[in-house]
């Protein structure tokens, strides 16, 4: 068959993909002798200091990423962290980057090392040419649908001190509402898929119910979560309008503060896809020190929500202790 008029090449479309919290960390080895190595470490080149000049040329190369690959999605970067390891034959150079992006930054920490290492190798040149670049690859990512993966022969690097986790919380818990899931007539793939988003968000254990669409159930659960004092709830099903769904009315009856721009902020995102998700009651309230999220039941739908608000759960947390608006 012929190809005439197709494209040889496509950029993956990722617009359905939830936007997530993604940490990507790549390494590699500029190997020398040991005293080119050591006038690298004390800045003693003749062309000045190589690591600070390699950081600089590493941070470009991670932004201009898509520029260089054409496949390569833009992504807005976060962060952006070099650490040099100096060892008896070799300069290690780890790169991170942090986004919160649909796709992953695996490209861009390599692209960062690479710049790096070749930065470092064009102030050496001159006064060593017997120089290697070696073991290039990715140690570790984090975030979206893979979760956690570590290189088979790379350990995870610490988490570095100026990319703190998204959110800081012991527990959260996410409650499922739905009939037919409850009588296992279906399957509950929101609740899974909300637990997975907010453990790559950083929440150290995410604890998960399965209820049918009953307003006393859903009441009880949560005003035991409370009492228990955990800091973030998470419902998914019952914001619609058909005949069971009774979420936001649930909500109401503790009382709490509701916060009508997450509410806003989750229909916003969730009309980027569809028009329906305007029709959506999904809403948010504070009750006392804890959050109690109300998302639609899909999967795509509730997702999408979470991610919307994700950057402001930790500071709506931490208001609520009693911080201040820094």
């Amino acid at each position: 068959m012929s190809n005439e008029g197709k494209s040889a090449y496509r950029m993956i479309d990722v617009g359905e993909k939830p936007v997530t919290r993604r940490i990507c960390r790549a390494t590699g080895s500029f190997s020398a002798r040991p005293e080119t190595l050591g006038r690298i470490e004390r800045g003693e080149l003749p062309k000045g200091n190589a690591l600070a000049l390699a950081e600089a040329a590493g941070m470009a190369a991670v932004k201009k990423t898509p520029e260089l690959l054409p496949l390569c999605h833009p992504l807005p970067v976060d962060a952006v962290s070099f650490r040099f390891v100096f060892e008896p034959d070799r300069l290690r150079v780890e790169c991170e980057v942090v986004a919160h992006a649909k796709t992953g930054v695996e490209m861009e920490a390599l692209s960062g090392v690479m710049a790096c290492l070749l930065c470092v190798y064009d102030l050496v040149k001159g006064i060593d040419p017997a120089l290697d670049l070696e073991e290039i690859r990715l140690i570790e990512k984090i975030g979206g649908k893979s979760g956690h993966w570590v290189h088979p022969r790379g350990e995870p690097l610490p988490e570095p001190k100026n990319s703190p986790p998204t959110l800081q919380l012991t527990e959260a818990v996410v409650i499922t509402l739905s009939d037919r899931c409850s009588r296992g007539e279906a399957e509950d793939t929101s609740g899974p898929a909300l637990q997975t988003l907010l453990t790559s968000a950083g929440v150290k254990q995410v604890h998960r119910e399965l209820l049918p669409d009953e307003p006393e159930l859903l009441l009880s659960s949560i005003q035991n979560w409370i009492h228990r004092g955990t800091r973030l709830i998470v419902t998914t099903g019952g914001t619609g309008l058909g005949p069971r769904d009774h979420t936001p009315e649930t909500l109401k009856k503790l009382n709490g503060r509701s916060i009508p721009g997450m509410g806003e902020l989750m229909r916003s995102r969730g009309a980027s896809s569809t028009p329906y998700a305007w029709l959506s009651r999904s809403d948010a309230i504070l009750v006392e020190k804890t959050l109690v999220l109300a998302l639609p039941g899909s999967r795509k739908g509730s997702v999408e929500s979470l991610s919307a608000v994700l950057p402001l759960i930790g500071h709506t947390i931490e208001i609520s202790s009693g911080g201040d608006h820094k």
